[in-house]
């Protein structure tokens, strides 16, 4: 599905790479901020694997993004949780990420291999990135662990800086604005495009996001949490 660009050439173009639990949970953060913050484009394209799905309390079948786009609702990842309009599902995944200023990554790290190439030809050349995603990968060579934000930053290349946003999260306590906190680790080049990225998540009362610049650790710890919640 298309959409328009309607904004200046300087703002920000927020795409979210993936729509499940996670990503639609953290689209209602974004989605909301992005029609407040004036130096963001209003539209946030996310990125949807189409599928068919069956309604609920019906036997109809639909496409998600369809429903997405008319029910504002992810009604098989997280059912019951409004979507604000603003959030558009796209198919193609070439036209959901062009000319994106600002990539939010949350999706399972093994589609990474295959989606990197596209969204780098497709990105505006100033873009960041953002990753969600918990866990580490693995060097099949050195068996050593990998930082999955490096991996994006290697495949992306030019200078690409992807931080990472991690904190205790349970993505439905997200969604319905329970209190919950979360840390922003990265450095976007300077301290006004920090403060831009941070914005972008922070929506307090509720959902409070605070900056640091120690990206490894803030991942490291991200993927521990998984572990000690095991």
């Amino acid at each position: 599905m298309p959409t328009e660009d309607n904004n200046r050439d300087d703002d920000e173009r927020i795409c979210i790479i993936g729509s499940g639990n996670w990503g639609s949970a953290i689209a209602t953060k974004v989605g909301r901020n992005a029609a407040k913050l004036p130096f963001c484009n209003t539209t946030v394209n996310m990125w949807v694997f189409e599928e068919d799905i069956v309604l609920p309390d019906s036997d109809e079948t639909a496409k998600l993004s369809e429903v997405i786009n008319t029910k504002h609702e992810n009604v098989k990842y997280l059912p019951g949780i409004k979507l604000p309009e603003n959030i558009v599902a796209v198919t193609d995944l070439a036209e959901a990420c062009r000319n994106a200023t600002l990539l939010i990554f949350v999706l399972p790290h093994q589609f990474l291999p295959k989606l990197l190439p596209v969204i780098k030809a497709n990105m505006h050349p100033r873009c960041r990135g953002v990753s969600l995603i918990k866990g580490l990968d693995f060097d099949t060579d050195t068996k050593k662990p990998v930082l999955i934000s490096n991996t994006i930053e290697e495949a992306m290349g030019s200078g690409f800086k992807c931080g990472v946003l991690m904190g205790a999260n349970v993505a439905k306590e997200v969604a319905e604005s329970e209190m919950c906190e979360s840390t922003l680790a990265g450095d976007f080049g300077n301290a006004l495009l920090n403060e831009r990225i941070r914005q972008v998540f922070d929506k307090p009362p509720n959902f409070r996001v605070a900056w640091i610049a120690d990206v490894a650790r803030a991942e490291a710890c991200g993927a521990l949490k998984n572990i000690v919640a095991l």
